[in-house]
């Protein structure tokens, strides 16, 4: 995959130098993190004998939406276990059902039971189906951003540029996780600071420590547990009232991007995150640094805010 674009966008009231990494522009489904991991993911799937997907996600889900895209286009059969919790008509639905995957609608605790049942009643009928975690979880997803972390070393590299913050939207983890392992592996110093969407401490954090562990293990190196903890920042002071849940200053920063950049950006991921990143700048009183703020997509649910803020 090409390296996205990273553009310096503005300077802040604090003299600090506001650059975006553009992965909402990789070319797949409207692109963002779950793009770049899904490429990944069918990377082995094009090289393995599958012949079905299994996936989990809610109906505002990017993973969803791209998994069953890039299926459609290899003529797999997708299947989505999804939350009723959750299962509220979104763009990102409407485009699922489009690409014909099969959504399959249960309460939250009765997810893995149905994931595990799908996946035995696929096999026991003779097909080869590939599970995939919801988010795009586990090491493909992490070495996608591994990956990512590698094009920012290129780009400053080329640039002569350093970055002294990475800030973006940290949901599943596995994005932050591929973060930080970059940098571990290049033992970089740098903040990188991932702003919560929706999961709290300790617990949302320590999923992604257990990402870390799982993928350096894999690869072999040997980094102590202070060190992967030290790196470790996820930040969960902005999640507003919950996942998929706004607020003024989200909605400031989404309209404000959107006017004077041609930037969209959702309320569920991005835009909360933007908001949050502004709002750490300002309560840790950063300033005249060079910040990256990596936008991960979510395209279509600038749409449904869009339309949200319609019908208000």
């Amino acid at each position: 995959m090409n390296s996205t674009p990273i553009y310096h966008v503005y300077d802040d009231e604090y003299q600090n130098r506001i650059f975006i990494k553009r992965d909402d522009l990789i070319p797949v489904s409207f692109g963002g993190n779950k793009a770049r991991k899904a490429i990944n993911f069918f990377a082995d799937i094009d090289s393995g004998d599958y012949d079905c997907i299994v996936t989990y996600g809610s109906s505002s889900s990017n993973h969803c939406r791209i998994i069953s895209n890039m299926a459609a286009g290899r003529h797999m059969p997708c299947y989505i276990i999804s939350p009723q919790e959750a299962s509220v008509p979104t763009f990102n639905s409407q485009l699922m059902e489009m690409f014909g995957a099969e959504i399959i609608v249960v309460n939250v605790e009765e997810v893995h039971e149905t994931i595990e049942n799908k996946l035995s009643e696929l096999k026991n009928s003779g097909k080869k189906p590939y599970f995939i975690a919801g988010g795009g979880h586990g090491n493909l997803g992490t070495q996608a951003y591994v990956e990512c972390y590698n094009e920012i070393i290129q780009y400053e590299t080329h640039n002569h540029i350093k970055f002294d913050y990475i800030f973006f939207a940290s949901g599943t983890g596995t994005t932050q996780a591929g973060l930080v392992c970059g940098q571990l592996l290049h033992k970089d110093q740098r903040n990188i600071i991932g702003i919560s969407i929706a999961r709290k401490n300790p617990g949302g954090r320590q999923v992604i420590i257990d990402s870390i562990n799982e993928y350096l293990e894999c690869c072999g190196a040997d980094i102590s547990i202070t060190e992967i903890e030290n790196k470790t920042v996820f930040i969960d002071d902005y999640t507003g009232s919950g996942y998929s849940k706004t607020d003024e200053s989200v909605n400031t920063s989404i309209m404000e991007m959107m006017t004077m950049y041609g930037i969209p950006m959702d309320a569920t991921y991005v835009g909360k995150a933007f908001s949050g990143m502004k709002k750490y700048i300002d309560a840790n009183y950063i300033n005249k640094l060079n910040i990256l703020f990596i936008h991960t997509g979510g395209t279509p649910l600038f749409f449904d805010y869009l339309q949200g803020r319609n019908a208000e």
